[in-house]
């Protein structure tokens, strides 16, 4: 008999979005579809990539989709899960919960806020580094 693989749906917000360079990592993945967090994170430009961070006052432009546990550890290697980001449960606008990969508030100190918190909007007027 075989055994249920157990999903997790996965809110993502740069660049594992489509069309970005790490989202070769969930090819296979089910897309859920487009997602709002609700407006209780700041986005922070970090360089290469944003970082989520809570306790904010934005809302957050991402995709959602469900991946399997062998995804989800792959996806916490990139993030590097605990360590880095850390993976936890926070709740979209509308959508019920989902699994974010949240940057620590404390190492975001001089770094931008994405005041749209939508990280493709921001690449298209960024100035570059």
């Amino acid at each position: 008999m075989k055994r249920a693989s157990t999903s997790t749906r996965v809110f993502v917000y740069g660049t594992l979005l489509s069309g970005e360079p790490n989202h070769r990592l969930l090819r296979g993945a089910r897309l859920i579809g487009p997602a709002r967090t609700q407006p209780r994170f700041t986005l922070h430009d970090y360089g290469p990539f944003p970082a989520l961070a809570s306790r904010g006052k934005h809302a957050v432009e991402g995709e959602v989709y469900e991946v399997d546990a062998h995804m989800l550890a792959a996806l916490d290697r990139l993030e590097g899960h605990p360590r880095f980001y850390k993976r936890t449960s926070i709740a979209l606008d509308g959508a019920g919960r989902v699994e974010a990969y949240l940057f620590p508030k404390e190492r975001l100190a001089g770094r931008p806020v994405i005041e749209s918190g939508c990280w493709r909007r921001h690449l298209k007027v960024r100035k570059p580094w």
